[in-house]
């Protein structure tokens, strides 16, 4: 890119930088400083806004420039990460979001603990929810450091680095600052940039092949280099039974995670009654499902416009083939359209980055006060408030994301999504679930089913070609491969739910009848909710 475009992209940049700074320094202004208004944002905000919020927190890094990429790269089976995400959110609001706004406060420990012995309950479940945000964290920051080193002409590693550290440096003041608030109104903000870039280069896209969507099905196909076989599906998960089973094992997490992550569990508390947090749902899978739908033909765009081979020289694993869609689609390298329509994408997709990794670290840090502090602390040491140990573990949380996005920073950032949300079906969907419908359910049963799930899923990972083994890994210099499939959760899945099923018949403790009784009534009707 010229020095003319590089700047563009910078002011826009900056332009929404210092937009979100002024909405966080404006709640810190204005806030109590209580645990509930910074979890949960004092629950004022409306279905709408909540809609909009969620919508904003799940449209990530990964959909807007992993999936995009991976579509154009392996066509249908990279679709099929779109279709996971949005299948997912039947998922959450048939089985999940009311029942979980009745029964918790903050964190998801607050809905298992409420029938069972809370201290072992909370230090699993709080555990969990920040290695899940973690992973998730992760697949965001790289995503970040893609996106900036295109922007700025420079693909070297310390453009990468110091673009991850400035992301980073940038999540810690947000949630620090703001909390739940700030949080929020930065994802509102972020959900109508990107739905309204996204909507603007998909109309590009389809009038550039004349509303014709076969056309630009068969032109795709045609600049792939495999012909009709790349609309159809085992490009990517068809070569062997290996990766037949990566792609189920995909697909279980992509479609059960979601329902566990702790970033979206937490969205649930920020509004007044269990109808709102039904209704916010519905908004959002209003908008979630528009945006996957549209991510399709912006993948297939970049497959047919700019082709596999350049997205492929720009970034390996694809991450940039919905800005190098927008240059073309704006008229090209050295015209003015095509700087101005490259920098607004890249502005968006920064935004979304930033207004997620928000999101997300504040649950993780929500967990680490609400749950671990508040569990580890010794009865007579001095009680610190728990939002100060939130803030301060942002910063810790903050620090640890940074090291391992930097380390992952060549890997798709939707793939390193489909390994966090196998981490959240494996470790938080089993002791969500049986905490809400199975009345024999021990604590036993809770702190085996998290555990059960998540040391699997995480020595499954290690072991597998994502770390080592492989050019593409993590460590590509060794070799201590052993599980063959890249997504964990066809095992640790089902193992996390068989754990806290044993836990239970095997435990001596007799299940409280009457909480669960109160528990129950309180999910299905809201009686006695927060």
């Amino acid at each position: 890119m010229s020095g003319t475009h590089q700047t563009l992209a910078l002011v826009l940049f900056s332009v929404f930088i210092a937009v979100t700074l002024g909405i966080t320094t404006w709640v810190s202004r204005n806030r109590h400083g209580s645990a509930e208004e910074f979890y949960a944002g004092g629950r004022l905000f409306s279905p709408m806004e909540n809609g909009f919020a969620i919508a904003g927190d799940y449209m990530s890094a990964a959909s807007f420039l992993g999936i995009s990429g991976l579509i154009a790269l392996f066509g249908y089976d990279g679709l099929l990460y779109s279709v996971g995400f949005l299948v997912a959110w039947l998922v959450v609001l048939l089985l999940v979001a009311e029942l979980v706004r009745n029964c918790g406060r903050f964190t998801l420990a607050d809905v298992v603990a409420a029938r069972m012995s809370e201290r072992p309950v909370r230090i699993a479940a709080g555990a969990s929810s920040v290695i899940v945000s973690i992973f998730y964290l992760v697949a965001q920051m790289v995503g970040a450091g893609s996106l900036v080193a295109l922007l700025l002409g420079r693909s070297g590693a310390a453009t990468q680095v110091w673009t991850v550290i400035g992301v980073g440096a940038l999540m810690i003041i947000y949630v620090s600052l703001g909390g739940m608030r700030a949080t929020t109104w930065i994802q509102i903000v972020k959900a109508v940039l990107l739905l309204g870039g996204t909507i603007a280069l998909t109309v590009l896209v389809l009038v550039r092949f004349h509303g014709d969507f076969d056309r630009l099905l068969l032109t795709a196909a045609e600049r792939s280099g495999h012909g009709i076989d790349f609309l159809a599906p085992g490009l990517k998960y068809g070569a062997n039974w290996t990766s037949r089973f990566d792609f189920i094992s995909l697909g279980l997490a992509l479609v059960l995670g979601t329902a566990g992550l702790p970033h979206i569990l937490s969205r649930f508390y920020t509004v007044p009654t269990a109808r709102a947090a039904r209704r916010s749902v519905v908004w959002s899978i209003g908008l979630i499902g528009s945006f996957y739908l549209m991510t399709i033909v912006l993948g297939f765009g970049a497959a047919a416009i700019v082709g596999p081979d350049t997205v492929r020289q720009s970034n390996a694993a694809g991450n940039t083939a919905v800005p190098l869609l927008a240059l073309d689609l704006g008229g090209g390298e050295e015209s003015m359209g095509g700087a101005v329509l490259f920098a607004i994408v890249g502005a968006v997709a920064f935004a979304t980055i930033l207004a997620v990794v928000a999101g997300i670290t504040l649950a993780s840090s929500a967990s680490v006060a609400h749950d671990l502090y508040a569990s580890l602390r010794r009865k007579h040491a001095k009680q610190r408030s728990e939002v100060a140990v939130a803030r301060v573990a942002a910063v810790g949380i903050g620090i640890v994301a940074i090291a391992l996005g930097i380390l992952a920073r060549e890997l798709n950032v939707a793939f390193l999504v489909g390994l966090a949300f196998a981490v959240a079906a494996s470790a938080n969907l089993p002791v969500l679930l049986y905490s809400l419908f199975w009345r024999n359910f021990t604590t036993r049963g809770a702190v085996w089913a998290v555990y059960g799930g998540l040391i699997p899923a995480l020595v499954l990972v290690v072991l597998s070609p994502v770390v080592s083994g492989s050019p593409e890994s993590l460590i590509p210099g060794v070799d201590f491969q052993f599980f063959p499939l890249q997504n964990p959760g066809i095992i640790s899945i089902p193992l996390g739910f068989l754990a806290g099923w044993i836990g239970t018949v095997t435990s001596s403790e007799k299940a409280d009848e009457a909480r669960h009784a109160e528990t129950e009534v309180r999910s299905l009707t809201g009686a006695g909710a927060v």
